[in-house]
């Protein structure tokens, strides 16, 4: 059995993950579900692993040197192309076994389209200055939104894009744009010590693949406010959490030059979940904030929470909120009626949709 094969299955498969751990066969999650793979074939065709299969994976999958960092750290994030398909890959141990975790990278270049990204977002990424911010759980979609604005502007004009990412995901080829891509480890040492080098490689265009600690989102927020359009992620539900989290994260005694400087820089918060869609696969529902004069005045003065009043009467704008966007993707027959509601909060206004 050779990890290769099972990754190439995962991506015949449709698997968005592929789950490699001691005492199970391999796991793959389709259509948002974890499924044995056994149950996807439907024959008892791969055993449960053993520590020594789990090893020899490692082996084939990492470097000599990369292993014995995976060792030291006990965790890694790495990358691999099988047959010309992308895997993200993460390495770590559970009860003392080791264990990976692959996403399956998808081959097309994904389009605002594809995504079902609403026109405001190519309206936003017209701006040569600013900070986009894209946010959602872990596995909602956030490195493929990213990968989509960037095709978009690489498509549009001429710019100089640096993408800086944990690991390399989409492959992107130079089109109008001039394209260079960072990975974390193998090209600068962190997220920080690259952005704080990028200003001198003549960048328009900064992608970050997330924003995990004050030194990166410090420098990403000045990137922004020195003439730069900077595109990111965070780990938030909600464009209000994400203007918190940033704000938080800096000391007290800088919290109010944050809430300047977020106020003046932001230019949008794409905030989305992934829903079971009706007929296999999946959809992205979506909350989006743009910033304007009157939630630029409440980042200002703190008051984050009536963000969403701004979202709700701004949808001349564009913006829309995320019940709004599920109603629709009901009211359009791509989810259920149950699925909705579990995702709602206002889990009894959409009992009033009739179809």
């Amino acid at each position: 059995m050779e990890i290769k094969n099972i990754l190439k299955l995962a991506a015949e498969k449709g698997a968005s993950d592929l789950h490699v751990l001691v005492g199970q066969e391999p796991i793959l999650r389709i259509d948002g579900e974890l499924l044995s793979i056994n149950m996807v074939e439907k024959v008892e065709s791969f055993p449960k692993l053993s520590t020594s299969d789990l090893s020899v994976f490692v082996d084939d999958l990492l470097t000599e040197e990369a292993k014995k960092l995976f060792l030291e750290k006990k965790d890694l994030d790495s990358s691999c192309e099988v047959e010309g398909t992308r895997y993200r890959l993460n390495f770590s141990f559970e009860k003392g076994e080791m264990k990976i975790v692959a996403r399956v990278i998808k081959n097309d270049e994904p389009s605002l389209t594809d995504l079902n990204l609403p026109a405001v977002v190519s309206n936003i990424l017209n701006y040569h200055q600013g900070l986009i911010l894209v946010t959602g759980p872990t596995g909602c979609g956030k490195s493929t939104t990213l990968a989509a604005m960037i095709n978009h502007i690489n498509n549009e004009r001429k710019a100089n894009i640096i993408t800086l990412e944990d690991p390399t995901e989409y492959i992107f080829k130079a089109k109008k744009s001039v394209i260079s891509q960072r990975e974390l480890g193998q090209d600068m040492i962190s997220f920080a010590s690259g952005l704080k080098h990028v200003l001198r490689q003549d960048p328009n265009v900064v992608m970050i693949g997330e924003m995990r600690d004050l030194e990166t989102i410090s420098t990403a927020l000045t990137i922004a406010e020195t003439g730069h359009l900077v595109l990111a992620t965070l780990h938030t539900y909600s464009a209000a959490q994400t203007i918190d989290r940033i704000i938080d994260i800096f000391p007290p005694h800088q919290q109010n030059q944050a809430k300047s400087q977020l106020s003046m820089v932001l230019r949008a918060v794409i905030s989305q979940r992934l829903l079971p869609r009706i007929g296999g696969g999946r959809i992205a529902a979506r909350e989006i904030l743009l910033n304007n004069s009157a939630s630029a005045n409440l980042i200002r003065e703190g008051k984050i929470a009536q963000i969403n009043t701004v979202i709700e009467t701004g949808s001349s704008l564009g913006m829309m909120t995320l019940a709004s966007d599920i109603k629709k993707l009901y009211s359009e027959g791509l989810i259920e009626k149950n699925i909705a509601e579990s995702y709602l909060e206002e889990a009894l206004e959409i009992k009033k949709i009739k179809k």
